[in-house]
């Protein structure tokens, strides 16, 4: 990809030539799309997910190192998105935007642990999860655009874009807060019913704006995933309705959420609990909590553009298709349980997923350094990797798994990550052992981070510091930390770790819908809301 940036006084790239980026799907039917058009449709039509065509290289990132959160995305964010499609001022007013809603001057701050572990904290939006770096962009770049498309347009001939998703609980939260209120946009969030903490619950049922609707299936995460997967299939549907994916299956996900993995490195390099003579271009480790394979996989972007990574470190908890990946190269779900439901409550809910969507944008790129080899042309190559996805994902589907995959293709993945399985017991263990240690109370999530950390640390090179992204507050998880603190003397939950947002939020009026484990009851319930909101809208015109 052709492209060079100006640099300003204070280190903010000026665009001086558009970049060329277009997208692809993982499945190899649908190229050539733009950012606009990846964002508004979220899965290809082919099933896959939109990757961009060339992943470009950050060639001036070490001038960065001082920028403001705001002013880094805007740099990282500016190479994969045309000013001709959304001109910097613009961009830069949807950035900082989405970040004006965050508690912390930093964003995403980065504390130091202990001894050679770092923290990033990811918990400071508006919903106290990870998920709002991501949502909160999203949600106003879907306003930005349906702004656009329909100025100078009235009633039905406007573009109306029905979101669906799936939420393990945070991106539910997350994804109404940055879309709550907003106009021509219907907001459709699945959670598995009883199987998300009471808060991130809550969170989602205690907010009443007429475009949000929030449905409990009788079923798993897997259950609503395949739900949100299947509406997206069907032409029924698509031929009424736009649809568009909240969840990090949207391209805009991933990339908002590289920007981080860059800033935590600068602060590392400021930071005087950085490891002796550390500078900018040595290199890192980072311990992710999995469940998803999103918000590791923007840690893979970050390193292919550039950021100087070690190891990516995949942390999983019992529902460790990941981790079996990583040490056996097969991919399968775990069906040795006798239950109807292979999928493992844990302490740590949100990673309580089997089919981890965002895996299959790593295969595609695994699969295309392996058809390289061959010293065919890039469309071959490309061609190639889309073939071998999508076989893979029809054994996954019909067949419950995958693998072994080819030698060369499990070596190139542990080339760059790595991966840990940790269990109830380790997890309790281990936010008990850092509150005594440390006196910080992790969530569960980022306990499994921050244990897969402890014992990376054992094998990393001398010198290379570990960051361990922490991916909720702990009050939204607050059976788990006070079934590991309650014996601790002086630990008060309400006094340590709730914060005033949370208190009382019981006490809200609820709004939610029971709806069965079934695509086209959810359909059906789909199509009355919108229609709705649409009646509404008019009468009100």
């Amino acid at each position: 990809m052709s492209e060079t940036n100006g640099i300003t006084a204070n280190g903010v790239s000026e665009q001086t030539h558009t970049p060329s980026q277009r997208y692809l799907s993982t499945r190899g039917e649908d190229s050539g799309l733009s950012f606009e058009e990846v964002v508004l449709k979220g899965l290809a039509t082919d099933g896959g997910l939109y990757i961009p065509e060339e992943i470009p290289q950050a060639a001036d990132w070490q001038s960065w190192k001082d920028l403001s959160f705001v002013d880094l995305a805007f740099n990282i964010l500016s190479l994969y998105i045309s000013p001709a499609e959304i001109p910097p001022a613009d961009l830069k007013d949807i950035i900082q935007r989405s970040y004006a809603t965050f508690r912390s001057e930093q964003v995403t701050p980065l504390i130091h642990l202990k001894d050679n572990i770092h923290l990033l904290e990811l918990f400071h939006g508006p919903t106290f999860a990870f998920k709002d770096v991501a949502l909160q962009f999203l949600g106003n770049l879907f306003e930005y655009f349906l702004v656009r498309r329909n100025a100078g347009k009235t009633g039905r001939d406007r573009y109306h874009l029905t979101v669906v998703g799936a939420t393990s609980g945070d991106t539910g939260s997350a994804a109404i807060y940055g879309l709550r209120g907003k106009k021509d946009v219907s907001v459709f969030m699945l959670h598995p019913k009883g199987r998300v903490s009471p808060i991130q619950e809550l969170q989602m049922t205690t907010v009443l704006d007429a475009n949000v609707h929030n449905l409990a299936v009788a079923g798993n995460f897997d259950n609503c995933q395949d739900i949100v997967k299947a509406l997206f299939a069907d032409p029924e549907i698509n031929a009424t309705h736009r649809l568009g994916a909240v969840n990090s299956i949207n391209w805009a996900r991933i990339l908002a959420q590289t920007v981080y993995y860059f800033h935590s490195y600068f602060a590392l390099a400021r930071s005087p609990a950085a490891p002796s003579g550390f500078k900018l271009g040595d290199k890192v480790r980072f311990s992710v909590p999995s469940g998803n394979f999103g918000d590791i996989l923007a840690g893979y972007f970050a390193y292919r553009m550039g950021l100087p990574v070690d190891k990516l470190i995949v942390a999983t908890n019992e529902n460790d298709i990941l981790d079996r990946f990583f040490k056996t190269g097969r991919y399968e779900k775990n069906t040795s349980s006798n239950s109807a439901d292979p999928v493992k409550e844990t302490l740590s809910p949100a990673m309580d997923i089997l089919v981890s969507s965002n895996f299959e944008r790593l295969l595609w790129f695994l699969a295309y350094e392996f058809a390289a080899t061959a010293g065919l042309d890039d469309a071959w190559n490309k061609k190639q990797a889309g073939q071998e996805v999508s076989v893979w994902l029809r054994d996954l589907k019909t067949k419950g798994g995958f693998g072994p995959v080819h030698d060369d293709i499990l070596s190139a993945g542990r080339r760059t990550f790595e991966s840990e399985r940790v269990s109830d017991e380790e997890t309790l263990a281990t936010i008990r052992d850092l509150y005594r240690q440390v006196g910080y109370v992790l969530d569960p999530h980022t306990a499994v981070g921050v244990e897969a950390a402890r014992r990376s640390a054992t094998r990393t090179p001398e010198g290379v510091p570990i960051i361990s992204l922490s991916t909720a507050h702990p009050a939204k998880f607050a059976g788990a930390v006070n079934l590991a603190l309650k014996d601790e003397e002086g630990f008060d939950f309400e006094a340590k770790v709730l914060p005033p947002e949370f208190v009382g939020l019981d006490k809200k009026e609820k709004r939610v819908q029971d709806v069965a484990n079934d695509w086209k009851a959810v359909r059906d319930v789909v199509r009355a809301g919108v229609e709705e909101e649409l009646k509404a809208a008019e009468a009100s015109s």
